[in-house]
């Protein structure tokens, strides 16, 4: 081998050489930029958890409230049924229109199902059986969620 060629190889691995530093470097800056990211989506993640649990804090407090205005809620009703003051009913659906902003609602009756009403008791009837006679307490749910449970009289079915 002549001097020239072992220049170029001298040459050709110091290039190498510097490649390699080069590619070092550059996995570093790649794991740096990678544990950047995790560490950007972890803090996504944990402000995302803290809204989330902030919010079900706020609705629990909401919901225990609102349970305690069911009994007013009731009493309104029970006071409109024996008297028809225009200004207990302006009241009343005043409160009923704050219920509803804050996602409080009535259960549906249009048939039975446990996980909503309380089935008090049974009558036979021309209804087919487990239709919703009389509703005697209404239920509420509260974003979905069950606050109380409709008290209901069930058909029992026809009675033969």
């Amino acid at each position: 081998m002549n001097k020239k060629e072992q220049e170029e190889i001298k040459e050709i691995k110091e290039d190498l050489e510097e490649i390699k530093e080069e590619l070092q470097e550059s996995k570093e800056q790649v794991d740096y930029l990678q544990h950047l990211q995790r560490l950007q989506a972890e803090f996504i993640n944990y402000r995302t958890r803290v809204e989330i649990e902030k919010q079900n804090s706020v609705d629990y407090g909401k919901q225990e409230v609102l349970i305690k205005f069911l009994d007013v809620l009731d009493n309104f009703e029970r006071a409109l049924q024996h008297n028809k003051d225009k200004g207990v009913e302006m009241i009343h659906k005043q409160f009923l229109d704050i219920l509803k902003q804050e996602k409080m609602e009535e259960t549906s009756y249009d048939e039975f199902n446990p996980l909503f009403h309380e089935a008090i008791c049974k009558e036979c009837s021309e209804e087919k059986e487990n239709t919703i006679l009389e509703v005697f307490q209404k239920g509420y749910l509260f974003k979905n969620k069950l606050l109380r449970p409709a008290k209901v009289k069930l058909s029992g079915g026809k009675n033969e």
